[in-house]
């Protein structure tokens, strides 16, 4: 009988989450959309397909993610109209914005609009433990992959490495190809950035003695000094098996953008839908704790759509004008 209760309370509970989605006008809405994310292996590629299929259950809409290159092809797919849904860091956007993109050269991405903020991206380094490289100045002369080209760890790693004045053989593939060829000893290093845990990184450290690690106090003075699109981090002990205490590196903030042209209300649906449901996004990765309203302050220079103005200025956040899409 308890059983049957239950039952009928899930049911009338989901019922009146589908009739709340219902009321919106869904008359221009797509019939399915597409969620930008990145390589296997990486935090956006779990984030994104998570966040589709929560779209699809709660709103009735199709919803799939699709493997891309990361944060810099996502922001151009979803300038182009390809996706409906990107998943980004800040820096890529930023440059994008300002038509710098490595991908668009000289198209200024003006068409992205910011959804929600999602996590922080800490750029982190693994090596495997008897190579003996401990730092980032180790890799000096070493084979290093730093993910997919056009990702944000694709992107940024060599900048970061140029201005330590660190002098690798730098590169690319998806975040599972890169964790087997360090395994296989095809690489040196695998530096990377993606939420926490790393799936890659966390499978390297069950598997065997790894080191991962971020800059040494000199080195993290050296990169916020030179590169303000960053901000410090500190990776918590434990994040990884073995890993027995705190990790200074950096972060970038990542958000979920839109394309204007997205109806305002389905645009409003989805972010009221991600803000409003912390536990069931912390079922899709632990790095969704982040995926909070109070952060929306995080984005300084992109525009956000106006269904998501429309929904955190109900919640009491105001949005300044200079970011009202």
């Amino acid at each position: 009988m308890h059983s049957i209760l239950r039952k009928v309370a899930f049911a009338a509970t989901a019922s009146t989450l589908l009739a709340g989605a219902a009321l919106a006008d869904r008359s221009d809405w797509p019939s399915e959309i597409t969620v930008g994310t990145a390589s296997q292996g990486g935090a956006y590629f779990v984030y994104g397909n998570g966040l589709a299929n929560f779209i699809g259950e709660e709103l009735g809409i199709g919803a799939s993610g699709e493997v891309t290159g990361g944060p810099v092809q996502n922001v151009t797919l979803v300038q182009l109209g390809d996706h409906d849904l990107g998943l980004i860091t800040m820096g890529p956007a930023f440059t994008a914005l300002q038509g710098e993109s490595e991908l668009a050269p000289g198209l200024e991405h003006t068409e992205i609009r910011a959804l929600f903020p999602m996590y922080q991206t800490p750029f982190q380094v693994v090596t495997l433990s008897r190579s003996g490289l401990e730092t980032v100045s180790d890799l000096d002369g070493r084979r290093v992959n730093v993910g997919p080209a056009g990702g944000t760890p694709g992107t940024y790693w060599p900048q970061f490495l140029n201005t330590l004045g660190v002098n690798a053989s730098v590169s690319n593939a998806g975040a599972s190809d890169a964790a087997g060829q360090l395994g296989d000893g095809l690489i040196d290093a695998f530096a990377f950035a993606a939420g926490i845990p790393t799936a890659a990184f966390s499978q390297l450290a069950a598997e065997g003695n790894v080191n991962i690690f971020g800059f040494t106090e000199d080195e993290l003075s050296t990169i916020l000094d030179n590169h303000p699109e960053v901000a410090h981090f500190v990776m918590e002990a434990g994040t990884y098996s073995g890993q027995d205490e705190d990790i200074d590196s950096v972060a970038m903030w990542n958000f979920a953008v839109a394309h204007e042209d997205m109806p305002e209300s389905l645009a409003y649906e989805i972010t009221k839908l991600v803000m409003e449901n912390n536990d069931r996004m912390m079922q899709i990765h632990s790095a969704a704790r982040e995926t909070l309203k109070e952060h929306v302050d995080k984005n300084g220079f992109l525009p956000f759509h106006p269904g998501a103005v429309r929904y955190f200025e109900e919640q009491g956040i105001e949005i300044p004008d200079d970011l009202r899409g």
